[in-house]
């Protein structure tokens, strides 16, 4: 039987693009995959036409040779690193259903150690504000799994390989139909790997791995807040039979201080001041988290709850330069007992100043009469 035309195969015209070429061949290809139509020889024979035109349509130097010489070009294997001769469609283009739909759609025999892969771990870490600040250098401890030293995290013993898994021969997958569905799984006897070991290592039982007590120095960066997360690439448990590990994260728990609150990167600082300073005004010096102090001048007649604002005195960005602000409220206390002395000059400054008649209070009391009446 002559060959259909490899464009018409596919439904595309000369000038098609490598995407609409490839979006073509996967319309067609999961319609009449032979794993959705088992005994269909009909759509196993157009699933083999769709797939040899997409072979040579989908490279450019075959498909040069096709827009020249037609289906002359790879017979008899001409075409010379183009030709396509007699080709396994049951071996490569499973390569190309894995492309598509990932590995095991195809029937490929990659082996799948990333099944394998190792659990990740949690370490929480308390650290003071002060060393959120400046940033430190910790070292911690911690059980986890680690590669075996004897077969090198391959669970085998030295010198013996693995064999493919007899009950999904090597796919890590197995299928089971369920009526029009067929439903696909990871392989209960390899745990997915496609592999089985025969002769198991005797300092891993055959798990490539090792539980150990391991020590790591790590970097919290400067500028970290309460519930940073730091992840730590292929620091977490060594995978089985040779895969990769899993990663360590760091949560972070910053202890809470005893003169400064944090938001984000501003920090707020209460401080007491007297009546008197508060009316006459004075200058005040305040701890800095840095371990520095700054001078605030408070002018006169400050009212309590007054906030000052010192630019950059706050906390560093943990990602990007620059610091936040230090907030620095102002409250003024009261005094709970007075000395005869301090009574009788209170006396005189209240005699004062109902003498002057402070307007804000004056005005209060005309607004609680007005209430009253009405």
């Amino acid at each position: 039987m002559a060959k259909r035309d490899y464009y018409d195969v596919l439904g595309v015209n000369k000038s098609a693009t490598p995407d609409q070429i490839k979006s073509a061949y996967r319309k067609l290809a999961v319609k009449h995959h032979p794993d959705k139509n088992k005994g269909d020889k009909a759509a196993e024979e157009k699933f083999k036409e769709a797939s040899e035109a997409y072979h040579v349509l989908s490279n450019s130097e075959r498909k040069q040779s096709y827009d020249s010489f037609g289906h002359a070009a790879f017979e008899n294997g001409g075409g010379g690193r183009g030709g396509f001769g007699n080709f396994d469609f049951s071996g490569s283009f499973s390569d190309i259903f894995e492309d598509f739909f990932g590995e095991g759609f195809g029937g490929g025999r990659r082996s799948r150690r990333s099944n394998n892969r190792g659990s990740d771990l949690r370490y929480d870490l308390s650290i003071t504000l002060e060393e959120a600040y400046s940033g430190k250098k910790q070292d911690i401890k911690f059980s986890t799994s680690e590669k075996c030293d004897i077969c090198k995290g391959s669970g085998s013993k030295p010198g013996h390989d693995t064999n493919s898994c007899s009950m999904c021969g090597g796919h890590g997958q197995v299928r089971s139909s369920q009526g029009f569905f067929t439903v696909q799984q990871t392989c209960p006897q390899c745990s997915g790997s496609g592999e089985m070991i025969t002769n198991p290592c005797t300092g891993c039982g055959g798990q490539g791995k090792k539980q150990a007590s391991k020590r790591l120095s790590v970097s919290i960066p400067k500028g970290v807040d309460d519930g940073t997360r730091i992840r730590l690439t292929g620091k977490g448990e060594a995978g089985s039979r040779g895969a990769g590990n899993g990663d360590l994260y760091l949560f972070i728990n910053v202890y809470s201080h005893d003169l400064f609150k944090r938001s984000d990167e501003n920090l707020f600082f209460e401080c007491p001041i007297s009546i008197a300073d508060a009316a006459l005004g004075t200058s005040i010096e305040i701890p800095t988290v840095d371990g520095g102090k700054a001078k605030i001048k408070i002018p006169s007649g400050t009212q309590s709850g007054k906030q000052f604002r010192l630019k950059a005195k706050g906390m560093p960005y943990m990602r990007g330069s620059g610091f936040g602000d230090l907030y620095v409220q102002v409250n003024t206390e009261v005094p709970i007992s007075l000395n005869k002395e301090q009574k009788e000059l209170l006396e005189k400054f209240r005699e004062i100043e109902n003498e002057k008649s402070n307007p804000s209070i004056k005005k209060f009391f005309q607004k609680a009469k007005s209430f009253w009446k009405s």
